[in-house]
């Protein structure tokens, strides 16, 4: 997390802001997370650094470019288009070449390119989208907050013998998770 610098990833009038502990809005009711969340999701990926990375919830860019520091591959889709086409310059600008973006419905994953040793959600849902477990391969590690729109349980689950095991990484609160197996639009 020190090579990322996350002032890059706020606006301008943010910028003193960048470095305290707690979310900053990026536009279009988004957020970049909190740096203890980032770090605290991240770490509970296990990554190695040979990974295949799912992140869903592009956002700003700033999670992405910590993935990318820590896996091979990072497979990121993000559902407002203008935040993905500002986040992908940016990590592109940045030097970034081991990251694929995709507007999408992130509840659905990125199936063209599954099994995930990882998977990354970065937005509260009101139950894990199942389609994101059916892209973990064996071994892996989903992390995703999971509860109603105004307190979550930041959650991990591994994938062992095609059994999920689910342990609680403590509570938090996120945006919510928008799509066919999330929250729905404007409800």
């Amino acid at each position: 997390m020190e090579r990322i610098h996350r002032h890059l990833f706020v606006e301008e009038a943010l910028e003193g802001e960048a470095y305290n502990d707690h979310p900053l809005p990026i536009g279009y009711n988004q957020t970049i997370s909190q740096p203890y969340i980032v770090a605290l999701m991240t770490e509970a990926l296990e990554l190695t650094g040979e990974e295949k990375v799912l992140e869903i919830g592009t956002g700003s860019g700033y999670q992405t470019a910590i993935l990318a520091e820590l896996a091979r591959a990072v497979y990121t889709v993000e559902r407002v288009a203008p935040l993905l086409e500002k986040s992908k310059k940016r990590l592109q600008d940045l030097g970034y070449k081991n990251i694929r973006f995709k507007v999408s419905d992130g509840t659905l994953g990125w199936e063209e390119f599954s099994p995930y040793d990882a998977v990354i959600v970065t937005a509260g849902a009101p139950r894990i989208p199942r389609p994101l477990l059916d892209q973990l391969g064996e071994g892996g590690r989903l992390v995703i907050p999971i509860g109603n729109r105004f307190n979550q349980d930041l959650t991990r689950v591994k994938k062992t013998k095609s059994r999920f095991v689910e342990k609680s990484l403590g509570s938090c609160r996120f945006v919510d998770l928008i799509g066919d197996e999330g929250w729905k639009e404007g409800s």
